[in-house]
């Protein structure tokens, strides 16, 4: 009786170790940077009303972040925090691209994104199409976006807050979390894209 009540303790408490570690082991890997070429063919139009494809993303290291203009409080401190890394890097990241992409183009019409960029800094530029087209970006860099209803009849958007760092190859290079210390997300801007 009491072997049998020792090997299923030892059953469970074995089970539950390889949950935990594989618990884990998804974590770790969920929460790795991942690097390579996440894109894909779109058509859309910047915050000026110029047209703009995936061809941007080449010739030129840039920040990258996804976001909307309704955005309470991570967008507007993200591309707050854009433009006082641009201010910080001077002369030396006069070759680093700013952009930002909406994940609600059923609000964020040029007119709308126009007004949200200019805001913060020149340095940045807007990019905004028809819900398809932005689906084709969201989903080519494996952003997550999503319409969260408020009860009210509007909506939020729950989504993805990292910053990509995307070198001028327009390959992935890196990315900086939501909030990460300024001094060191220059040092990665540095030595991640701009490095000679």
């Amino acid at each position: 009786m009491f072997a049998n009540r020792l090997a299923a303790a030892a059953t469970i408490a074995a089970a539950t170790v390889v949950f935990a570690l594989s618990a884990l082991m998804m974590w770790i890997y969920a929460s790795e940077p991942r690097t390579g070429h996440f894109s894909a063919e779109f058509h859309l139009t910047d915050h000026l009303g110029r047209p703009a494809d995936q061809g941007l993303f080449k010739g030129q290291p840039s920040l990258v972040y996804f976001g909307y203009t309704h955005c309470p409080v991570a967008c507007p401190t993200t591309l707050y925090e854009m433009a006082g890394l641009f201010e910080r890097l001077g002369d030396e990241g006069k070759e680093l691209k700013g952009y930002f992409f909406t994940i609600d183009p059923e609000r964020d019409n040029q007119e709308v994104v126009n007004g949200y960029v200019t805001a913060f800094t020149d340095r940045i530029t807007g990019f905004t199409g028809e819900p398809e087209e932005m689906r084709k970006v969201v989903d080519g860099w494996r952003v997550h976006a999503e319409k969260v209803p408020d009860g009210s009849g509007g909506y939020s958007m729950d989504h993805t807050l990292s910053l990509f760092l995307v070198g001028a190859d327009g390959r992935l290079k890196g990315v900086l979390p939501y909030g990460a210390d300024q001094d060191e997300a220059l040092d990665k801007i540095r030595t991640t894209l701009l490095k000679s």
